[in-house]
């Protein structure tokens, strides 16, 4: 099993917009995908944190979903309008597998 974690820094001021956005993407890609994406922020350490969170059989086909992201006009668009909303250079992508 495959656990891919994607993080991002909110932007001050943005805390709503990034939850809004999170959530949105979460049930686009539940919709579009069929992949439940779950939607994380910390308790402790940066508050100012949001995180999407899935599971996936292999690396395969999380490579396989992470290339149809990067080529849906959909999914970019909604990303490009919500930019501003997280802090440039933030983005951390985590890649961990079930021993």
């Amino acid at each position: 099993m495959i656990h891919f974690m994607r993080s991002a820094t909110i932007a001050p001021g943005k805390i709503g917009d990034a939850i809004a956005f999170a959530n949105g993407i979460s049930k686009y890609i539940k919709d579009t995908y069929g992949t439940d994406v779950v939607v994380l922020m910390p308790v402790g350490g940066n508050p100012s944190r949001i995180a999407w969170y899935a599971n996936y059989d292999s690396l395969a086909q999380w490579e396989d979903l992470a290339d149809k992201w990067l080529r849906d006009p959909s999914y970019m668009e909604m990303v490009a309008k919500n930019s501003a909303t997280f802090l440039p250079g933030s983005v951390n992508d985590e890649i961990w597998r079930t021993l």
